[in-house]
């Protein structure tokens, strides 16, 4: 069975940001990748708006939302209230109604997400959002590290899926030494499906591996964005985007 990719826009975003006015467009680039063939758009907005912002997210939902066979994911930190124009994580999703959120731990001095939930501290913060976010119809990922009692735990407080949370995998190929890493994913997804979870992946994963990667068993969907707009650069999007729905169509 086929992985589903979703492309994350945060890189489009900033690169927009960096100057005054809408170029690069970020829908324009939406519709690019929806035409190239992905199964979903991922975005992960911050307080600090250096990427993604709530008006991204409210032209996406109207992008998006007549489209039966594309995902809309939002991503972020569910504990994130509102500042300034950014009106809070939790209300911009219910405002945007995604078909998936997921909820990752990271705080507003990090760069980007570098580990995932610990549930015995947050679990019963969670566990609330987490139902309301069902009850709404938003399927539920939480960001996780491969540990097996977290993931326990993640089944336990309500959640449709994990992430698991890629970033050292990726160093470890980098450094040419995957597979014990990879067998501790390995591990934790065969887990996590045991336990009625669905899993996706997510961080650092590029062309190089994912070939890899996209063995994992039984993942349903792969987030990548800062490789991906990479390659972009070199090889345009449309054909950047063709060359891992190639990697992600293992099994078919």
């Amino acid at each position: 069975m086929a992985i589903a990719l979703s492309v994350n826009l945060n890189k489009i975003a900033l690169l927009r940001n960096s100057r005054e006015g809408n170029f690069p467009d970020l829908i324009e680039h939406a519709e690019t990748c929806i035409a190239a063939g992905v199964q979903g758009i991922t975005v992960h907005p911050r307080p600090d708006q250096r990427h993604i912002r709530p008006d991204d997210c409210r032209h996406l939902t109207q992008l998006i939302t007549p489209l039966s066979d594309i995902e809309f994911n939002i991503e972020g930190n569910p504990f994130e209230g509102a500042q300034g124009s950014y009106p809070g994580f939790m209300e911009l999703v219910l405002a945007s109604m995604p078909d998936q959120a997921t909820l990752v731990p990271d705080g507003q001095s990090q760069l980007t997400s570098d580990h995932g939930f610990d549930l015995k501290t947050s679990g019963k913060r969670l566990a609330p959002i987490i139902a309301q976010l069902k009850n709404e119809g938003i399927r539920v990922s939480l960001f996780m590290d491969p540990d097996l009692e977290q993931i326990a735990l993640a089944k336990q407080i309500g959640a449709d899926r994990i992430e698991l949370y890629t970033g050292p995998f990726a160093k470890a190929y980098a450094e040419g030494q995957p597979l014990p890493i990879f067998n501790q994913h390995v591990a934790a997804a065969q887990y996590a499906t045991g336990l009625g979870l669905e899993v996706n992946a997510g961080h650092d994963l590029n062309l190089a591996n994912m070939t890899l990667y996209r063995h994992l068993p039984g993942l349903a969907e792969v987030s990548i964005g800062h490789a991906l707009t990479v390659d972009s650069i070199a090889m345009g999007m449309t054909t950047a985007i063709g060359c891992y729905l190639s990697l992600c169509a293992v099994g078919e």
